[in-house]
């Protein structure tokens, strides 16, 4: 497996700024593991100071998208800034600057199953030490982070049987997470080409740039492919279609600086 090469060596940076050259570059960035590091309890991932108002300006400069598995409100009330756009729990759900909005209606149909299967994982999963559950509209998040390693398979396996009884929904892959998700072909690849479209970025006047650590970037960076930028954050322990390398979040935030 070849790891993309690192964004910040002289001729790789150089070689994106002439790509960017006279061009707008809208962002699009995940939030966790991308904006702040990867935590053990969720709820305290909450932006550095100096990230933030790195948003900030940013914003003031570029069309700024958080595209993130977090839920839409979550994710607005960690950033807490009115000039970017979210799209919440992987794009189902997308608000905006201007009264962007859209709500994804086929997922809405497996709301219903997503309450059951939250109900029947926080009963089977009780005694598995160091699970847990969150529950977001769009998506039911199993933790297993803090799960003893002996412990995994019992909550793969409670999930496996969610899945079987409940066949609106899918499981998508993460980092020590399992995540449910209403069972339509939608991702956060079609959320990005959604924003280009819906913001009139779609042309070859624009270079987008999606930055983001995870299993579920992958769609955003195989979406933009011949169109744009995949910047993955991290060493990738897998093949990705990112075309560059940051190391971690403060390079992220580096990079930022460098846009402004």
């Amino acid at each position: 497996m070849q790891s993309p090469p690192e964004l910040f060596e002289p001729a790789v940076l150089d070689e994106l700024r002439t790509r960017m050259e006279g061009r707008s570059t809208p962002l699009f960035l995940d939030y966790d593991g991308t904006l702040t590091p990867i935590v053990d309890d969720p709820a305290e991932a909450r932006l550095d100071p100096a990230m933030h108002a790195a948003l900030e300006q940013l914003a003031a400069r570029h069309t700024v998208a958080l595209v993130s598995g977090r839920d839409l409100q979550a994710l607005q009330a960690f950033v807490g800034l009115e000039s970017v756009y979210y799209a919440g729990s992987h794009g189902f759900e997308i608000v905006g600057p201007g009264g962007v909005h859209r709500c994804n209606e086929e997922a809405e149909a497996g709301l219903d199953a997503l309450a059951a299967a939250a109900e029947e994982l926080d009963d089977a999963l009780a005694a598995a030490e160091g699970t847990l559950l969150e529950r977001k509209r769009f998506a039911l998040a199993v933790h297993y982070r803090n799960t003893p390693e002996d412990q995994v398979e019992r909550v793969r396996a409670a999930v496996d049987g969610v899945l079987e009884r409940h066949p609106q929904l899918r499981c998508g892959p993460g980092k020590c997470v399992f995540e449910l998700q209403p069972d339509v072909a939608w991702d956060k690849g079609r959320a990005v080409l959604w924003l280009l479209e819906a913001l009139s970025l779609n042309n070859g006047d624009t270079l987008p740039i999606y930055i983001g650590d995870d299993w579920t970037d992958e769609h955003a960076f195989r979406a933009l492919e011949g169109r744009g930028v995949g910047i993955f954050v991290g060493e990738p322990d897998r093949a990705t279609a990112a075309d560059y390398r940051l190391a971690d979040v403060a390079a992220v935030r580096q990079f930022f600086e460098q846009m402004l």
